[in-house]
């Protein structure tokens, strides 16, 4: 509104470190560095509402909420259904391994930068009845620049699955959570498994969501079940690329 008041303003206005400081202040996220589009479409992107599965599956969908903007530092994420400290990184096993021990894993070669965080509610893809109740939760996190890419636009870059595990047992809650790292020790992080802090009561069935700098986390609180399924997928920019997309899904068994 502003800059279409004057030619001047407009031209102030249009400059790129204008909008590369309205994004940073509205995400609250440090710097990232180079990026490759204009902070401009960078800002469209991550406030005009739009989330991934107004892309792909929307008969899926259900709901949604954002969550927020985090950062990766490093290239290393701990994906985990554990919220419970200390978390622990387990080097020596494989992905698949780690999945079906810890509900956990380790995924390399994520793209560096801000990240955006929501949270989807999704129809259970175990049936495709119109008239089925069941739901499913999935924390779904991507780069700032991936609505912007044209693979991901194009339909060529497509989420793989990393794993699942099988939780045969009744659960209280279904939690998820995306670290970075190098960021594991950090006082911020501390905060995210401060369930106390965040997790509602016994009795509140909403969903909650903590985010810090450098890690995102969710959690609702399930009435009596036997159990949950958990699935692990990314999303990475053509077939050896840095992953630039993340999400956690969780259903009743």
């Amino acid at each position: 509104m502003l800059a279409s008041t004057s030619k001047w303003f407009h031209r102030i206005i249009m400059e790129d470190i204008i909008w590369k400081h309205a994004c940073l202040r509205d995400l609250q996220v440090p710097d990232p560095g180079k990026v490759a589009f204009k902070w401009i479409n960078l800002y469209a992107a991550a406030f005009n509402g739009c989330h991934s599965y107004k892309f792909r599956q929307q008969d899926k969908h259900i709901d949604w909420m954002r969550i927020g903007a985090f950062s990766f530092d490093s290239q290393n994420a701990l994906l985990t259904e554990n919220l419970i400290p200390p978390l622990k990184v387990l080097k020596e096993k494989t992905t698949e391994k780690m999945l079906e021990s810890n509900g956990c894993c380790v995924v390399r070669n994520v793209k560096s930068g801000i990240w955006i965080a929501d949270l989807q509610l999704v129809r259970c893809p175990v049936c495709d009845l119109n008239t089925c109740d069941g739901t499913m939760q999935v924390l779904d996190a991507r780069h700032i620049e991936l609505f912007l890419s044209e693979g991901y636009q194009d339909g060529s870059w497509d989420y793989e699955l990393l794993g699942s595990h099988n939780e045969k047992k009744q659960a209280n809650g279904a939690s998820a959570g995306i670290f970075d790292i190098k960021h594991l020790k950090d006082r911020s992080t501390s905060a995210v498994l401060d369930l106390k802090s965040w997790v509602g009561k016994s009795n509140d069935w909403q969903p909650k969501a903590m985010i810090t700098s450098y890690a995102v986390a969710v959690n609702t609180n399930l009435q009596e079940n036997e159990g949950l399924h958990v699935k692990f997928h990314v999303m990475k920019s053509g077939k050896n690329g840095e992953i630039v997309s993340i999400r956690m899904s969780e259903q009743l068994q």
